[in-house]
């Protein structure tokens, strides 16, 4: 079963501080991880917190990169949605681990939109409908 997009949660440990709370180079880097992994860029915005801390989207064509940073534990959680062949969200993570200069990262990834699932689901509610 193909499922519609791959969605990777990613914990990433042991960053710099200085580069988790400089908000110029969260979204760069983020932008970075995108074209990394192939994805198109269609929006961004990133908001810096007081006193420390980022939080993020990369909107692409693909679906997003989320990001929200806790530079005083040198951690970072990121959101990482694909749809499609062509954008490897473990590529993005990879590109981000090493940009945070991370000494750990753990991540798990989550198959959405099993398309059997959701023909199954369509099928029966357009029996319910009629």
């Amino acid at each position: 079963m193909k499922p519609l997009g791959r969605h990777v949660l990613a914990e990433i440990y042991g960053c710099d501080f200085e580069v988790l709370d400089d908000i110029r180079r969260v979204e760069e880097i983020m932008v970075g991880a995108a074209l990394a992994a192939g994805a198109q860029i269609r929006e961004v915005v990133f908001h810096k917190f007081s006193p420390q801390g980022i939080s993020g989207v990369v909107v692409i064509s693909e679906s997003h990169l989320t990001i929200h940073t806790w530079p005083e534990l040198g951690y970072a959680a990121v959101d990482v949605f694909t749809c499609g062949d062509n954008v490897n969200p473990w590529d993005a993570c990879q590109y981000l681990a090493r940009e945070f200069q991370a000494r750990h990262m753990t991540a798990q990834e989550t198959k959405r939109g099993i398309y059997a699932a959701i023909m199954r689901y369509a099928r029966d509610k357009q029996v319910v409908n009629q």
